[in-house]
């Protein structure tokens, strides 16, 4: 072994420096209006690439290793696959069906743009019968809107919201969320997060203490927990717990982030709303922190 690598160090000190690379200098040299740093750069890169050159041609493991690293691919995206529109005074319809792109998993990709394909044909179908309706009792006014935005797009992570308003009389907005680990190419689900449902109750009671320290600071924000804002309503309506399968994303920041539909936890003014649980919070209950940081 010692004497391989002895043959190795003499061939490499062996490796004559190219001609090129003189031709390279001397040009750098003419350029006398080019910063001096721009001197050393080529020098670098050009005393790089005989190394890089020298380094493959004498070790097989290392040209061995270099080809196991891996090529970038075609980068996953998130785009618009089908916009519908209806605008007929007093009845609208605007929806926007997002299309993943390039997943290696293709039975995921598939699966999540047929289930967008399908929310949205819903939507219309359901619109158009509406509007059939109200026609046939004299007229009214109906609108739908649907959309999504791309919450968090990294090297690890895809996070996708799609958002539907509906509007009669008044409106309400529902949300809601498919995160995908890239690397592993899956969908992520709460419980696949945490090592057992004690994240429930622990997340839970984060929220309610988040609810209440955001009533004291602003008076307008009312939350249905401690009967707050909910003298008239059945107590059965006050906040208690998310569910198993709450609906949530993971920020840019890698922060888990459990959101609401409008009129799930406050009143509809409020609109929809959403709480980052610290990880501190969660850490305990966490499987690990490849996806929450």
């Amino acid at each position: 072994m010692d004497k391989r690598l002895e043959e190795l160090k003499n061939e490499y000190k062996n490796t004559p420096i190219p001609k090129e690379l003189d031709e390279v200098v001397n040009k750098a040299l003419q350029h006398k209006n080019k910063k001096p740093f721009r001197y050393h750069w080529l020098v670098g890169a050009a005393a790089a690439a005989i190394i890089f050159t020298a380094s493959v041609n004498i070790s097989p493991t290392f040209a061995k290793n270099l080809s196991k690293v891996p090529v970038l691919g075609s980068v996953v995206e998130v785009i618009t696959f089908k916009e519908i529109n209806v605008d007929d005074e007093n009845y609208n319809a605007h929806l926007k069906v997002p299309k993943v792109n390039n997943l290696n998993n293709k039975k995921l990709e598939n699966s999540l743009n047929k289930k967008y394909i399908a929310e949205n044909q819903k939507l219309y179908n359901d619109f158009t019968k509406e509007v059939e309706n109200l026609k046939k009792k004299g007229g009214g006014h109906l609108g739908v809107d649907s959309g999504y935005e791309v919450k968090t797009d990294d090297d690890k992570i895809l996070s996708i919201e799609r958002y539907v308003v509906n509007t009669q009389a008044s409106s309400s907005t529902t949300v809601q969320y498919d995160t995908v680990d890239k690397e592993k190419q899956i969908l992520l689900t709460l419980p696949i997060l945490f090592k057992d449902h004690d994240y429930i109750k622990v997340i839970s009671e984060n929220i309610k203490n988040q609810m209440r320290d955001q009533m004291k600071k602003d008076p307008n924000k009312i939350y249905w927990v401690d009967n707050a804002g909910i003298e008239d309503l059945d107590l059965t309506e006050a906040f208690n717990q998310i569910s198993a399968n709450q609906s949530f994303y993971i920020n840019k920041d890698h922060k888990l982030v459990i959101t609401f539909n409008e009129y799930e936890v406050a009143p509809g003014y409020m609109g929809t709303v959403e709480f980052i649980i610290p990880t501190k919070v969660i850490s305990n209950e966490l499987v690990g922190h490849d996806y929450i940081k």
